[in-house]
């Protein structure tokens, strides 16, 4: 039988000059995902939001010559695929990057400029609240964050790689699918604040995994029915850490981030019920939280290198 796979996924050119950013209040900001919309004239192929980790959209459009306006969150983006010139105008200042892999491009929280892009881009954006950079940094026991530094296709391999895995890792099951995107986004905050702002953050590497009892707390949680909360949270609530500590302690003790852990544990489970019980690939899909049989199929196939149906044909 082949086994699953452990990895955990979330293990220039121009810096651009300062944009004009707005003297508006926040109030009048648009949401990113709203603004994004507005500019580049069609839907995300993938969009996933909340509201206190905001949103991670993967985009393809065509040639854009726009002012983006004022937007409520930072935007940070990456490039999957593709090669493409980038212009930033804000004033008298110009910025000029590619669009490729391995760059990423940082549109601060209410800034301003005129964007020429002459044709088609693949992009992964997350729209991160200036919140969640404040709380990192707290958590981490940092100095508050800095402006942010403007971006044009500028050089993170880090950065973008942790991006492009969402859009390789969504995989249309809700819990999962939050606890990544919890995860990635202070993942790429903590990146954020040591390599993107005015004055970059140093954080102090500690060790020591969780305490037992809190250990298995956690795991009890994650092991919980889908109706129970396993947020990032909520984990980190239980163990008397914050959410920084808790994820870094729990990956010290097992190994695997949370997520990855809960993702292997769903695919044991699903391996379970695909070789001892006759269910139907939709019910084993619906049983482990899926929002449907194709999206369970693509998930079970990233791990494995099968389809739920050939891998029970081997195994029984």
């Amino acid at each position: 039988m082949n086994k699953p796979i452990l990895h955990d996924p979330l293990e220039a050119l121009l810096a651009a000059p300062s944009a004009r950013h707005s003297d508006s209040p926040v109030s009048e900001r648009r949401a990113a995902d709203v603004e994004m919309a507005r500019i580049l004239k069609t839907a995300p192929l993938q969009m996933a939001s909340d509201p206190s980790n905001g949103g991670i959209a993967h985009w393809k459009h065509g040639p854009l010559h726009d002012v983006v306006e004022p937007m409520t969150d930072h935007v940070i983006m990456a490039y999957p695929t593709g090669v493409q010139r980038l212009e930033r105008r804000a004033g008298k200042s110009v910025a000029i990057g590619t669009a490729r892999s391995g760059v990423v491009t940082i549109i601060p929280a209410g800034s301003s400029a005129r964007w020429d892009i002459p044709g088609l881009v693949d992009v992964i954006q997350l729209y991160l609240p200036q919140t969640t950079l404040e709380r990192v940094a707290r958590e981490a026991e940092a100095p508050a964050p800095g402006d942010l530094l403007e971006r044009t296709g500028h050089p993170d391999p880090v950065t973008s790689g942790l991006l492009m895995s969402a859009a390789d890792v969504l995989e249309g099951n809700a819990v999962l699918d939050a606890l990544f995107r919890q995860r990635l986004t202070d993942l790429v905050a903590t990146r954020i604040l040591a390599e993107h702002t005015g004055a970059p953050t140093a954080f102090e590497p500690i060790m020591g995994g969780l305490a037992p009892h809190a250990l298995r707390r956690a795991i009890e949680r994650l092991r919980s029915d889908s109706d129970t909360d396993v947020s990032l949270a909520a984990l980190a609530s239980d163990a008397g850490l914050s959410r920084f500590h808790f994820c870094r302690a729990f990956k010290e003790s097992t190994g695997l981030s949370p997520h990855a852990w809960l993702r292997q544990h769903r695919l044991e489970q699903a391996m379970n019920m695909l070789r001892d019980t006759d269910a139907s690939i939709a019910t084993v899909a619906a049983e482990l939280g899926y929002a449907s049989q194709t999206a369970f199929t693509a998930a079970f196939r990233r791990l494995t290198g099968e389809t739920p149906s050939d891998w029970r044909r081997r195994t029984r």
